[in-house]
């Protein structure tokens, strides 16, 4: 019966991508596509109008409201969604970051079928997937040295809107455009900038955007 299938929400503003994991998913026995959504500010919107999802295959990058953001806003106010990463992105401060978010797995765009339904079955049965990827980063994350593991250990602790506003400040924006894109106003913006300088011992924006470039949170 269909009511008894795991319901799953899609969020990823790659449409063709999404509309070929929807076809997957439905071939899956046991699940069912519920809805999908462009970014998490469409994902929020959906959820008006559907129950919430048992599982979301998230993305991270997207616009208006990236995968930080999103899982974020799940931790708060649906917590009991399960998250599951679907990225291309695979360096050790994003994975950790967020699973620090609240994501219960995480598996790369180019998994194989099997590896994405053992993902799905393991989050529907046990809460959480553990696989090599994860396994990998996070003892990367406490066998760091010293100086890496303080690094990654900051960025765990940025904000969902923190680590939006970095991505922002390294592109061509100024703060005031920044301020309009992330509907918050110029003093609220300098406020994420003076955090992020402090909570990475950095000094300017350029510091902002060579910090990010390095850690992979910003793709050129």
């Amino acid at each position: 019966m269909n009511n008894l299938k795991t319901r799953i929400a899609l969020v990823d503003d790659h449409v063709l991508l999404r509309n070929g994991l929807a076809i997957l998913i439905e071939n899956f026995d046991g699940y069912t596509v519920q809805f999908q959504a462009d970014n998490g500010k469409d994902f929020i919107e959906q959820l008006k109008k559907h129950a919430p999802p048992d599982i979301i295959l998230l993305d991270i990058t997207m616009p208006e409201m990236n995968g930080f953001e999103t899982a974020g806003w799940i931790r708060e106010h649906e917590p009991s969604i399960k998250i599951l990463v679907l990225s291309m992105m695979d360096n050790d401060e994003v994975v950790i970051g967020m699973l620090k978010a609240g994501a219960k797995g995480y598996i790369l765009k180019d998994s194989k079928p099997l590896v994405f339904k053992q993902a799905l079955d393991n989050i529907r049965d046990t809460g959480f997937y553990m696989n090599e990827l994860v396994s990998n980063k996070m003892l990367n994350f406490v066998s760091q040295d010293s100086n890496k593991a303080k690094e990654l250990s900051a960025i765990a602790q940025l904000s969902p809107r923190e680590l939006t506003f970095l991505q922002y400040a390294c592109s061509e924006m100024t703060y005031k455009d920044i301020a309009v894109e992330m509907k918050v106003s110029p003093r609220t913006v300098d406020g994420y900038r003076d955090e992020l300088l402090k909570k990475l011992n950095l000094q300017s924006r350029v510091g902002l955007v060579l910090f990010a470039i390095k850690h992979g949170l910003y793709k050129l």
